[in-house]
């Protein structure tokens, strides 16, 4: 790789000297270029060509990115925000810098974990275009574009692990982005499978619309009667913490039909699911020493002439009757048997079901935050002793044990509610970018769910 084709990123506070990199002097070249100016909001990027070698060689440009003034000052949680996104606006920049490979050292002396996560998530952009050719055609389990390569200026086992959280939410997000008809329940779990290939102490397991009948998961496949596309049943096996996710790969609301305006976007529908195979991946990568148990219960939700009508009664894996009061209340359908499931057979001490469940919670939260639902904290404790009271009434008002909605009023309560599980939800897009997520889906909670089992560790 020539030397043109190697870029250096030096992240400062300018207020403070670093003195990673030596024989480049970073507030220097910073203040060349900000003489008279104000302060640098935190990611404003200045990058200088033909710059001093470094002990890593010579390179073709040095980027200069702003932590914020003042850096130093702040507490490590808000550090490893302003990290990520320094990194990721500097490396946004370098993408810009004209055609063909390109090798990033980055001086992750601050936060090398923060760093290469901004990288990696940073440098990724989903496209099906056919020029130039698509890294994410069919067949090609490429997660993440090969154009830019990174390595940290110092080594750092912290820096490998950031990759890997980064690279397991970059798999989530092309699951996501994929459309419905390139990412069928089929397809989608033979993408796990491949990606689990080289991993050790793993299986997999693909069961079918037979499998489930036989098991009982009437509402599970209550939802899938109205598409051809067969359904499958994912489970990647271990215990005893289980994640489940959600795996509607895509959701047109069935007869209880959702507005065509931004229908396109239920693609993601299935981003729990893809979540909770992502956050394994990368806990297997790691190799963690927790046992854990991912499934995904997985179809389409289509009005066919079979589909679920309102009105309809269904019998549940527990034996519960369910009141099908709309259609497109199908998330927790296919869930309440998958959690049932996961629960009587691998009796884990924890389960943690990740779901875009329902538009209320990002009406109640916006794009930034997850909700969590939560049955062994104190905080759930108080939620549920003023909850139930007020929304047990809106899903148990039915001829039958339960009804899938209570109305659009607290929809996430009831979601939840009906539930009963321990259970994020949270944003599947993105419709603004910040500096190391560009617009599109998320790829949440991956990152989440796997520092979760890291910091639980041998504890389990």
């Amino acid at each position: 790789m020539s030397t043109k084709s190697k870029v250096l990123v030096l992240p400062i506070d300018p207020t403070t000297q670093p003195s990673s990199a030596s024989l480049v002097d970073p507030v220097e070249l910073w203040n060349t270029a900000l003489t008279g100016s104000g302060p640098a909001k935190v990611g404003t990027t200045r990058i200088f060509f033909a710059t001093p070698s470094t002990e890593q060689g010579r390179f073709g440009a040095t980027a200069v990115v702003s932590l914020g003034e003042g850096f130093n000052k702040k507490t490590e949680y808000a550090k490893r925000e302003l990290v990520r996104k320094a990194v990721g606006s500097s490396v946004k920049q370098i993408k810009e810098l004209g055609d063909g490979e390109k090798q990033v050292i980055v001086d992750a002396s601050t936060d090398a974990h923060a760093a290469a996560v901004a990288a990696h998530l940073a440098k990724y952009k989903f496209t099906l275009k056919t020029s130039p050719p698509s890294p994410y055609k069919p067949g090609d389990e490429t997660t993440v574009q090969r154009v830019l390569s990174f390595q940290p200026l110092q080594d750092s086992q912290e820096w490998e692990t950031g990759v890997i959280y980064a690279e397991a939410q970059n798999f989530a997000r092309t699951l996501m982005e994929l459309p419905a008809n390139l990412l069928t329940p089929t397809t989608f779990s033979e993408r796990v499978k491949a990606e689990f290939a080289n991993i050790p102490n793993t299986q997999i397991f693909v069961h079918d619309e037979e499998w489930a009948a036989e098991k009982g998961m009437r509402t599970f496949l209550s939802v899938t009667k109205g598409t051809s596309e067969p359904a499958k049943f994912l489970e990647i096996e271990d215990r005893p913490i289980a994640f489940v996710g959600k795996g509607i790969t895509f959701d047109s609301g069935g007869i209880s039909l959702k507005p065509p305006a931004g229908m396109k976007l239920m693609r993601g529908d299935m981003g729990g699911a893809a979540a909770v195979v992502s956050a394994a991946l990368a806990i297997a990568k790691l190799r963690l020493p927790v046992n854990l148990v991912v499934v995904t219960p997985l179809c389409e939700n289509l009005p066919g002439p079979s589909a679920n009508k309102p009105g309809d009664i269904i019998y549940a894996m527990n034996g519960k009757s369910v009141e099908i009061d709309n259609t497109d209340a199908e998330g927790r359908l296919i869930l309440s048997d998958a959690l049932y499931y996961t629960s009587t057979t691998y009796k884990p001490h924890t389960l943690i079901d990740v779901a875009t469940l329902t538009g209320a919670m990002d009406v109640a939260l916006g794009e930034i935050y997850s909700g969590v639902f939560s049955t062994s904290d104190s905080l759930w404790q108080e939620l549920h002793a003023a909850g139930k009271p007020n929304y047990g009434p809106q899903i148990h008002s039915s001829n039958a044990d339960l009804c899938n909605t209570g109305g659009r009023p607290a929809g996430s309560c009831t979601a939840a509610l009906f539930l009963k599980a321990f259970m994020f939800t949270f944003p599947f897009q993105a419709t603004r970018p910040t500096p190391y997520l560009e617009k599109g889906m998320t790829g949440r909670p991956v990152r989440a769910l796997a520092e979760w089992v890291k910091r639980l560790g041998g504890r389990e």
